[in-house]
């Protein structure tokens, strides 16, 4: 049935008579399956490698090596396997360039690629949007809903300051929504008050120039609608806080440089 219902390019109907569905359930098997032989010939070699279904990092100790490796090893693809080998996704790069399955090695340590964390930014704008009728409570339901399940499979990450800064992300992208939804300034300096800070405090912090944005990114902001705040009465679920059960994750302040 898969082979008989065609695939679309370019606008246009063509059909097929062999191959399986991309991304399909059954592609990662079949791949499998072909590229054993694949994985025994890099074992044999001694190089370090990762495979997940047709997508394969090697890992040498030099470019130089890596140039040399790369031409035997698509020679072995396309004349030993007969399988043809995608040069256009094909590279030798240093490992912090590439990434696999989301993860990126930097300096012999793992950590969330850019890619995926600038996706996970843009799945939290879009978790909330302005203008919406939504209460903050359902809206950090379905935030956590997403979250538990992206972050978990990041958890091989060593650095839970990645997973820090999405969360703090949330807590700004939820008080700039605050903000919003006072339709006037003055309307915003009561709630601060109400909140615990100062009249001059709140005053300094609301009127000026400064955007609905800009104002959630300041101390005032945090400090009336705290991370305690979130957490214990709002119910932000938390990751980064889970150290004990992932002794392989550095210290939260321990950052690394991304490219």
């Amino acid at each position: 049935m898969t082979l008989r219902s065609g695939v679309m390019k370019d606008g246009l109907y063509s059909p097929t008579d062999e191959g399986t569905v991309q991304g399909g359930p059954l592609s990662p098997l079949l791949s499998n399956v072909v590229l054993d032989e694949l994985d025994k010939e890099l074992e044999k070699r001694g190089l370090e490698f990762c495979r997940f279904a047709d997508d394969c990092n090697i890992f040498v100790s030099s470019p130089k090596a890596a140039q040399r490796v790369m031409n035997s090893i698509s020679k072995f693809i396309s004349t030993k396997l007969k399988l043809v080998v995608n040069q256009e996704k094909s590279k030798v790069a240093l490992s912090k360039y590439v990434k696999f399955l989301g993860i990126t090695i930097i300096a012999g340590t793992i950590a969330i690629s850019v890619v995926s964390m600038s996706r996970a930014m843009a799945k939290v704008k879009e978790l909330t949007p302005r203008g919406t009728h939504i209460t903050l409570e359902e809206t950090l339901r379905k935030i956590n809903t997403w979250y538990m399940g992206w972050s978990q499979y990041y958890l091989m990450t060593q650095y839970p300051g990645q997973l820090l800064k999405l969360e703090a992300h949330v807590r700004r992208r939820l008080r700039s929504r605050i903000i919003g939804q006072q339709k006037r300034r003055r309307h915003l300096f009561s709630k601060l008050i109400k909140r615990g800070l100062s009249r001059s405090y709140a005053a300094n912090t609301v009127y000026n120039n400064d955007g609905r944005w800009a104002i959630s990114g300041k101390f005032a902001m945090a400090k009336a609608y705290s991370v305690p705040w979130f957490i214990n009465q709002m119910g932000q679920y938390i990751r980064s806080d889970q150290s004990m059960a992932n002794p392989h994750w550095f210290s939260l302040k321990q950052w690394i440089r991304m490219t």
